[in-house]
């Protein structure tokens, strides 16, 4: 599809700055379902939890599961991302394979500013210019004021320019246009989303798997 492709397009250009936000315990982490089908996207804090509690298992570079002792106990290898600990540095997992059968509508997409952004492409959807996360915000297309509700259908991705020139107008009356119809991401958008972002690598052969590839 045209939109993953312009994922793709933008992971590949790379952003330090998106990447950033996404490290240490702030790190994505695909959970599986317990056939390894993708369920939805956590961070590291939540897969830590999730670990430790036995709800989850880690999957490893070989395909093994293992629990938080086994895990804990091998150390990181250059290059893979930790945090410290009071028993030493813990890999971040990148894979957790949930335990319990569970489906993907069971956890329903949190309509938050940063899911607003991974949804638009970290893209302005006025002129389409990337010009950062700290240069953008969340617009509502029909202003609050004007009984613009806080909704998937009515909040985008806007910089700076594009937000200060709308000003408490409707898109119509300033002459201004969005590129795309906003409605609610998919959990296969936000995976491919992050995938493009962050660039990790053990969880292609779950996107493909699943077809959310291609």
């Amino acid at each position: 599809m045209r939109v993953f492709e312009e994922l793709e397009r933008r992971g590949r250009q790379g952003s330090a700055q998106l990447r950033k936000k996404y490290t240490g315990l702030k790190s994505p982490v695909l959970l599986l379902n317990r056939n390894y089908q993708p369920l939805r996207i956590t961070d590291a804090k939540d897969a830590f939890t999730l670990l430790y509690v036995g709800r989850g298992h880690a999957l490893d570079s070989r395909f093994d599961l293992l629990d938080f002792e086994r895990w804990a106990a091998i150390p990181p290898e250059e290059g893979e991302e930790w945090v410290g600990t009071s028993r030493g540095p813990i890999r971040i997992p990148r894979v957790l394979v949930m335990l319990r059968a569970l489906r993907s509508k069971e956890f329903p997409l949190r309509l938050c500013r940063d899911n607003i952004f991974l949804r638009d492409g970290y893209a302005c959807q006025y002129c389409g210019l990337r010009p950062g996360i700290e240069a953008l915000n969340v617009d509502h297309v029909i202003p609050r004021s004007r009984g613009g509700m806080r909704t998937w259908e009515n909040l985008v991705t806007s910089c700076r320019s594009c937000n200060l020139k709308k000003g408490r107008a409707t898109p119509e009356e300033c002459g201004m246009r969005l590129r795309t119809k906003p409605k609610p991401p998919t959990w296969p958008l936000v995976l491919r989303s992050y995938a493009a972002i962050t660039d990790v690598q053990a969880w292609e052969p779950f996107l493909k798997g699943s077809g959310f590839k291609g």
